[in-house]
């Protein structure tokens, strides 16, 4: 116990005192004594602690499923495949694009789609009719940087199934975010 800092030791005597063995309790609580941590100090950790959790429960508990992902997944294929197909018919006729023009159209329309819907919203369309949106691990809007994380991060292999075992996918542990309910009011 003598490596642990001393909010952690707080936390073993105070909140997760259940989930361990006494004597190590015992030993958290010797070690407090040896650092002459006063009782004024203990409450404001613990309530610091105590307070952090109850914001993490609550985000938690306003993540969305896997269901919703799965929707999310389908509807905003569905779109982007909409959209690449109109820039497609556009370029082609304007252009005559080869394949190589296909390919680039391809990812920079993917990736254009989520990033920005993502950074000027919060949403895209599937989030737009399932009333979610991303936030980051504690509740708050995303910066562009998590953002573009989180764009990339929808490149890595097996990431479009990732959300059905767990639900945040691949995406969204890359860039350290998550979907929630939108419960915002929009009046």
């Amino acid at each position: 116990m003598s490596k642990r800092t001393d909010e952690e030791l707080i936390k073993v005597v105070t909140i997760d005192r259940e989930d361990y063995d006494p004597l190590a309790v015992a030993a958290a609580e010797e070690e407090i004594k040896k650092r002459n941590l006063d009782a004024v100090k203990i409450e404001q950790v613990e309530n610091e602690v105590k307070t952090e959790l109850a914001e993490k429960k609550q985000i938690d508990d306003k993540t969305v499923s896997s269901l919703i992902r799965f929707v999310h997944f389908i509807i905003d294929t569905v779109v982007w495949v909409a959209i690449l197909v109109i820039l497609f018919m556009i370029l082609d006729r304007l252009f005559n694009i080869s394949e190589i023009s296909t390919v680039l159209l391809l990812f920079a329309t993917f990736f254009g789609y989520y990033y920005i819907m993502e950074v000027s919203c919060q949403k895209t369309v599937a989030k737009y009719i399932t009333k979610t949106r991303v936030v980051t691990k504690n509740g708050d809007k995303p910066t562009k940087n998590d953002i573009l994380a989180r764009t990339f991060g929808r490149f890595l292999p097996l990431d479009h199934i990732s959300f059905l075992f767990t639900r945040n996918g691949f995406h969204d542990w890359v860039s350290g975010t998550r979907v929630v309910k939108d419960e915002r009011n929009y009046e």
